[in-house]
């Protein structure tokens, strides 16, 4: 990717610019300094003012006037002025009256006394504004002649200049900060709405459960990251699709394989019928009960795959309807009762009457449900000789407690498919939103089904 094209390029030139602004702004503002201090007119004067300076041309002008009239001061007067316009002057005779005024802001006396004198003299030395106080020509007679100047009149040009337009330079340096602040902002808001589009994209979900892709506007780092998501969703879809062409191969595999697999068990379940009438010592008689055993177990499996396989297809048809689940599952334990009998077990059935006996199922499901637990406790937990089917009723739901004395899920166990069996179950106890629980240990196996009440669902 071209550095040019980056985010770190575009921020870089933002940076220059703003410097770049700043730079020019205090070039042009020098400049125009620069060009009022070189005017050489008034306060702006490009000379800088010395008290020394000032004080001996005072002195010198003022004793070159041996014959003090009025007209001679006002022209001393006026030629200073014209130089430095913020000055004030007058003229003290000898007998103290004032005379001669030039923009004098302070009220002063008409009449001097020499009281008055040492006290103006006392609190203008050394003070602000600058004061001379001057004799006419060789004679006191004359009298005395007064200029005084704001301190601020001595200081360099640039200083006069920065204190007239000093706001201008501030308010133009804080427009340059306030103009890199909001392009930055602009700058960052524009990668986090581009951000936030992409993470909106990753939550969206098209019709096959994958994210959208998003349309890549620009090259950058995020482009980049735009193009990388659009590549790894294109990733996922095609895996998705080899995964579903791959587990429709499964599928038709375990159909076809159980299908085959069911006609020569249906030979030898015939060959071992025609076995049983003949004359069969008692270890023959054995070997055929166990193989008749192999042959039910091996058909129980093969029924499980069909219907898991059928189940992960969604071909098993689901068809609910109200019925009475207690007369229901006493009616189904009456065709597992015999078996349970003949293997020797202990049967403790206790039924007990819903408050709301309807339940919204498919029968033939949740007989399937109970006829893979059935068959789990005759093929794990036959040693516990042991089964109890109760019901539970709370605020919370309705259950069917299933609970053997056998050995535990944990354990070994010679006959397999329960995992199978019980996947079944879990997938046909949820499509029925039902729910089930099961707690096994070494002392045995308990499984709850239950039908959790429509109040305390909602109250979730």
């Amino acid at each position: 990717m071209s550095f040019f094209r980056s985010l770190l390029a575009k921020y870089i030139l933002i940076i220059l610019l703003a410097i770049s602004i700043v730079q020019v702004s205090y070039l042009g503002v020098a400049m125009f300094m620069l060009g009022i201090s070189k005017t050489g007119s008034g306060e702006f004067s490009n000379e800088v003012l010395l008290e020394s300076d000032i004080e001996e041309q005072w002195h010198a002008q003022a004793k070159s006037i041996n014959n003090a009239t009025d007209d001679a001061i006002a022209q001393l007067f006026q030629k200073w002025q014209a130089q430095y316009p913020t000055a004030s002057m007058f003229w003290v005779s000898e007998e103290g009256t004032l005379l001669n005024t030039v923009n004098v802001k302070n009220q002063l006396p008409t009449k001097w006394t020499p009281a008055y004198t040492t006290k103006f003299i006392k609190e203008r030395y050394g003070g602000d504004p600058f004061t001379v106080i001057a004799f006419l020509g060789d004679d006191v007679s004359n009298g005395f002649i007064v200029i005084e100047l704001p301190r601020e009149a001595f200081n360099p040009p640039l200083k006069k200049v920065y204190n007239n337009y000093g706001n201008f330079l501030i308010f133009g340096v804080i427009a340059v900060i306030v103009f890199f602040i909001v392009v930055s902002l602009l700058f960052f808001k524009g990668i986090r709405k581009r951000l936030l589009h992409l993470q909106e994209a990753m939550e969206i979900r098209d019709v096959d459960g994958l994210p959208i892709e998003i349309h890549v506007k620009k090259k950058d780092e995020i482009g980049q990251l735009e193009h990388s998501f659009n590549r790894m969703v294109c990733e996922l879809r095609e895996s998705k699709q080899r995964q579903q062409k791959e587990e429709q191969l499964r599928r038709e595999l375990i159909a076809n394989l159980s299908h085959d697999l069911r006609t020569p068990l249906t030979k030898v379940r015939a060959q071992s019928y025609s076995l049983s009438k003949e004359a069969l010592s008692g270890e023959g008689k054995q070997a055929l009960k166990a193989m008749e055993t192999s042959i039910v177990n091996i058909d129980a499996l093969i029924e499980n795959l069909m219907s898991y396989t059928l189940l992960m297809a969604s071909k098993y048809k689901l068809e609910p309807k109200n019925i009475n689940v207690i007369r229901f599952v006493r009616e189904h334990l009456t065709t597992w009762y015999p078996v349970f009998e003949r293997e020797g077990f202990t049967i403790d059935i206790e039924l007990q009457a819903f408050e709301h006996n309807e339940w919204h199922v498919d029968p033939l499901w949740l007989g399937r449900i109970f006829d893979n637990v059935f068959q789990n406790i005759l093929r794990h937990a036959n040693s516990g000789k042991f089964i109890s089917v109760k019901t539970e009723s709370t605020e919370r739901y309705m259950a069917f407690i299933i609970e053997d004395h056998g050995n535990g899920m944990k354990n070994e166990s010679n006959a397999k498919g329960a995992g199978i069996g019980l996947s079944i179950v879990d997938i046909m106890v949820k499509g029925m939103h039902l729910e089930w629980e099961i707690n096994s240990n070494s002392s045995g196996t308990k499984i709850i089904i239950k039908n959790v009440i429509q109040s305390a669902k909602l109250g979730q």
